[in-house]
């Protein structure tokens, strides 16, 4: 559905618009999940100022360290990010078409600096969580709102978006570890990210050239109560055919779609498990990163990964996404049994299988919208581009989940270091 009368230098345009799209939407969403360790620490401290929030204290008449973990586990942190997120994309591909994009993006942007804005002043866990929350609401409803405004353009945008959400991962975490590092404290430094959803506003609005058909859609949805009516008036057949999709249609649409989001679905179990389960548990001692650096930078190496891959889909295609979960489980397999075990003698180790993660997570991820955009018919793609961020937002819940438990249960054992 691209329009061929767009110019290169508008074409350009459109893809660093939807590059930085990528980067605003998941920014909140990848600060939130890099400073949960810190929020988790500073509210237990707060609320239990005399006590000791590790498991086991070391006994003073030997030499043993045992593992540390804080009381609730930062998966806890993952499901507030990530839940209202995975309502968003279960209900909003049967309604959400009927909306305007415009409305849409300014509700993303609102609930983005709203999210920064109320950890920040956060006065408690809960509060915190709110702020979560927002982030989580923003991230969703603009995943599904941007890959199906995508369908407008030529699928390269696509490419650019996944890759926006890969720097966000790479300069959200790098940013949050920088400036904790460089002094300034978690507060100040969600402040400085508040210019990230005005960023978002101006890419969208002012930045992306949108087509012809862009505009006679809002058009449609703006002066029509009955979209079916005035979409059978459109000169437009893509438009018409997609304004016409029942609700039978669209569950129809979903069982193909099954091949493209299943893998990816397990590709995201593991990778979260692993983020979220068990990277507070795998730091070093006596080394020269603290236990909360070593957290902030293990985010930082992941979101590296999942940059470079989501980057690449247009120099490495991989057409066989059930390699991408097989590989991923591995990872899972190795960095549990270093939790137990503590086999891998040195921490550079660890951040080239942390890497390693984050190039299957990102490739699991743009290879699966690039395929999609490839295989699926003009007339059903905003849909199904829309429809399969379901996937990664349901595995992620489920790693959320399973990561909880698995936590505290290891963090019961009084595992020496």
């Amino acid at each position: 559905m691209a329009d061929p009368q767009l110019t290169s230098a508008q074409k350009w345009r459109n893809l660093a618009g939807f590059w930085l799209l990528g980067l605003c939407n998941n920014f909140a969403y990848v600060i939130m999940l890099s400073t949960a360790h810190d929020i988790l620490k500073d509210q237990e401290e707060k609320d239990t100022p005399n006590l000791n929030v590790s498991t086991v204290s070391t006994p003073a008449t030997t030499n043993v360290t045992y593992l540390e973990c804080n009381e609730i586990s930062t998966g806890a942190i993952l499901l507030a990010d990530i839940i209202p997120t995975l309502l968003i994309k279960l209900t909003a591909p049967f309604f959400i078409l009927h909306i305007s994009y415009k409305i849409r993006v300014l509700v993303c942007v609102l609930f983005s600096l709203a999210s920064f804005l109320v950890v920040s002043f956060s006065t408690g866990i809960w509060m915190s969580i709110l702020g979560v929350v927002c982030a989580s609401i923003s991230g969703g409803l603009g995943e599904t709102t941007y890959f199906g405004f995508s369908s407008y353009f030529e699928k390269n945008v696509i490419s650019a978006y996944s890759s926006g959400t890969g720097g966000a991962g790479i300069f959200g975490a790098l940013s949050y570890a920088g400036l904790t590092s460089a002094g300034l404290t978690p507060r100040s430094t969600l402040l400085v990210m508040t210019v990230v959803p005005v960023i978002m506003f101006i890419s969208f609005f002012i930045v992306i050239k949108k087509p012809r058909q862009f505009y006679q859609k809002e058009y449609f949805i703006k002066y029509s109560e009955d979209t079916s009516t005035l979409l059978s008036e459109s000169e437009d057949a893509d438009d018409k055919r997609k304004g016409k999709l029942t609700m039978r249609d669209k569950l129809h649409l979903l069982k193909p779609l099954l091949k493209y989001m299943i893998p990816l679905c397990v590709v995201y179990i593991a990778e979260y498990f692993i983020n979220q389960g068990l990277y507070e548990l795998l730091y070093f001692n006596d080394i020269w990163l603290s236990e909360k650096e070593q957290y902030r930078w293990y985010q930082v190496d992941y979101q590296l990964g999942v940059f470079i891959s989501r980057s690449s889909v247009n120099m490495l295609k991989i057409n066989n996404l059930w390699m991408l979960p097989i590989l991923q489980c591995v990872n899972v397999a190795i960095l549990t049994a270093q939790v137990f075990l503590r086999f891998i003698p040195n921490i550079w180790i660890i951040f080239a299988i942390v890497l390693f993660e984050g190039l299957l997570g990102g490739a699991a991820f743009v290879n699966t919208f690039y395929k999609i955009s490839e295989d699926i018919e003009a007339e059903f793609k905003e849909f199904s581009l829309s429809a399969a961020t379901i996937a990664d937002s349901f595995g992620i819940t489920l790693a959320g989940a399973i990561s909880i438990p698995t936590h505290n249960h290891i963090c019961s054992l009084n595992l020496k270091m």
